[in-house]
């Protein structure tokens, strides 16, 4: 993969996470909106208790009580699902159905209540259509499209109804309220996209963490751990080891005649010799081990529970491999490898390397290529 289609790769991580981020954003903010809008209606109808006709308030609320139901189930499923599965893909569609179905019951139950003859009833109508559609905005901020689109079945049908009465006060009430919306529908633009920037700038950010956390921590020429971040990991596993009561194996290997490829082929091709053998060490061990260069042609591994039995077969499979490698013009590569183990021992981090350290010098005593078991 070229570095162009990594960049479009993490580009598109980003926006996924933007997406997940605003949808998270959306349940948090949104929740007392429930409780908002039939409350709402409840007061509407309470203050015009003698001005609506009974009958229609209560077809309004029992329908507004099942859709402020359906959305309060859709929260409930969303705190009890996990939290790997609260995604766009699985709960976008549905918090747009159960908000458009509330949104449309409200405009339309507005409406209906609405009388034909009561200016007085008609103002206060259009005054808690207004204080509903502008809720909208601090409710659903993150969706701007979800936003303008719950404003709009909430104020539509009464505004476009006042908008065709005869009377010039109703049809004023209709242009206020339009004009009105418009400066609503360009603050939800800027504080969506407003947003949307912070979601976007607060993950570049991460990502960009990570990777000078990652550089900061990783040999460039094998992508190993260097020194530093081995013994900060070694520490760690060691410690938990200990408290696991779970012995700890630890490897350190050494290239035979290093120098001597260096001296003999280039440093350009000691470089590719060292990258092979990160590749081998990358592909030989476990997710939980630890593996790092500790310097020039010096590497470690550390193997959590681990017998030394099993880690002295590892280390010879090890030699085994890298002697089959084939870095051209070099030839016949070997490596030196010494083990040691905290099994019957009560050694610290720095015992432990030690004693593998020992081990490794007294393989390169013996004549190289070979594995040496600590004593």
């Amino acid at each position: 993969m070229n570095s162009f289609s990594r960049v479009q790769d993490q580009d598109g991580v980003i926006e996924e996470q933007v997406r997940t981020d605003r949808l998270h954003q959306l349940f948090r903010q949104s929740f007392s909106a429930v409780f908002g809008s039939y409350l709402g209606a409840a007061m509407l109808c309470w203050l015009c208790w003698d001005r609506f006709d009974h009958r229609v308030m209560l077809v309004w609320l029992v329908l507004l009580a099942g859709t402020s139901l359906l959305r309060l189930k859709m929260f409930a499923d969303w705190f009890r699902c996990p939290y790997s599965e609260r995604t766009p893909a699985r709960w976008e569609r549905r918090y747009w159905v159960t908000l458009m179905l509330s949104a449309g019951v409200w405009g339309a139950g507005a409406l209906a209540v609405m009388p034909t003859d009561d200016r007085v009833s008609q103002v206060l109508v259009m005054l808690f259509t207004v204080g509903m559609s502008v809720s909208a905005v601090s409710c659903y901020s993150a969706y701007r499209y979800m936003t303008l689109s719950s404003m709009a079945m909430v104020l539509l049908p009464c505004t476009l109804w006042l908008l065709f009465q005869p009377s010039s006060m109703q049809v004023g009430v209709a242009i206020a309220v339009l004009v009105f919306s418009t400066f609503v529908v360009s603050a939800t633009r800027k504080l969506s996209d407003a947003l949307e920037k912070a979601f976007r700038l607060t993950r570049q950010m991460e990502r960009a963490n990570t990777i000078s956390t990652h550089a900061a921590q990783t040999d460039e020429l094998t992508g190993l751990m260097n020194r530093r971040a081995f013994f900060e990991h070694a520490q760690l596993l060691y410690a938990q080891c200990r408290q696991n009561q779970q012995p700890l194996c630890a490897l350190m290997l050494d290239m035979d005649h290093f120098k001597r490829i260096n001296d003999t082929y280039g440093h350009q091709a000691g470089d590719q010799v060292l990258r092979q053998i990160g590749g081998v060490i990358s592909a030989s061990f476990r997710q939980a081990d630890v593996s790092g260069r500790l310097g020039g042609e010096e590497f470690a591994v550390l193997l959590p529970n681990t017998s030394l039995e099993t880690a002295r077969d590892i280390a010879q499979q090890l030699i085994e491999s890298i002697a089959g490698l084939s870095a051209e013009p070099v030839q016949g590569l070997t490596a030196s490898l010494g083990v040691a183990s905290t099994q019957g021992h009560e050694h610290d981090l720095h015992g432990l390397m030690n004693n593998a350290d020992k081990a490794l010098y007294r393989a390169k005593f013996l004549g190289r290529n070979q594995v040496v078991v600590a004593q």
